[in-house]
């Protein structure tokens, strides 16, 4: 009994998860791993729909996803749901709130997920004397303000770009997971992604039914195989996907 309670254990560390190179111990040496593994409360579970936060919440803790998916959201004016991003295993969540200690957004489960609990408190007076640990969340941190400013900016363009920048971003998460990065199972639905874009559903159908008649891709519900990645970057990088939408009703893939 006692050896089957230590691999449970074992199992619930982060020196044995799979995602270890793309989460946050990621950036630390072998000898610095048990005083994080220490202070995070491993595998909460979440099933869907359910809220992980809400907007005002305090802060008291980052949230590293270890399986499943969320979305952060806030609501505008008018009280239409406004996403503002999606995290998938690997990234932490909360990070946004460290400015204010308190959650901008609300985050909700796309699917049944599992994360893990860093207390803020404790995670600050461990990174005060861990240099590797300063600077994984630093990295953390910048990859979130890159994400961001990209986001706003791709938003600028055309509709097409804007879904080819986004599904290319679906594809490098997974790589950094050590996944096929041609090879999507979205969590997210078709209205969720046009909503992150500011485009309509009906856009993102038709974009996805045009991509497939040009070869790009192939996709069944949600999964989705990019066919061809390297000319999916040439679009993005030449911006010349004009929105291939017309009044023609185009049925969704």
């Amino acid at each position: 009994m006692h050896t089957q309670d230590t691999v449970v254990h074992d199992l619930n560390k982060c020196r044995s998860c799979a995602l270890r190179r793309s989460c946050l111990p990621g950036g630390l040496q072998e000898a610095d791993l048990p005083g994080l593994e220490s202070i995070i409360r491993h595998n909460r579970r979440l099933p869907r729909q359910e809220h992980l936060y809400h907007y005002g919440d305090p802060m008291h803790q980052v949230y590293a996803v270890r399986t499943g998916a969320f979305k952060t959201y806030t609501f505008g004016a008018d009280g239409s749901e406004r996403i503002t991003g999606f995290a998938m295993p690997g990234q932490l969540l909360g990070l946004d709130a460290l400015a204010d200690r308190s959650f901008p957004s609300h985050a909700m489960a796309l699917e049944a997920s599992v994360v893990c609990i860093i207390p803020l408190a404790k995670l600050e007076q461990l990174a005060a004397t861990d240099a590797h640990l300063r600077s994984t969340l630093l990295r953390a941190l910048s990859r979130e303000l890159k994400g961001e400013k990209e986001h706003l900016g791709n938003n600028r363009e055309p509709a097409g770009p804007r879904l080819v920048a986004f599904l290319l971003d679906m594809a490098a998460r997974q790589g950094r997971r050590g996944l096929s990065a041609a090879y999507l199972n979205l969590p997210m639905t078709r209205a969720e992604i046009g909503n992150y874009l500011g485009l309509t559903t009906e856009t993102i159908s038709r974009l996805f039914t045009r991509y497939r008649q040009l070869g790009l891709l192939e996709c069944t519900g949600r999964e989705v195989h990019l066919l061809d990645p390297p000319a999916l970057h040439g679009l993005l990088q030449c911006r010349s996907l004009e929105d291939p939408c017309d009044s023609a009703s185009v049925a969704c893939c």
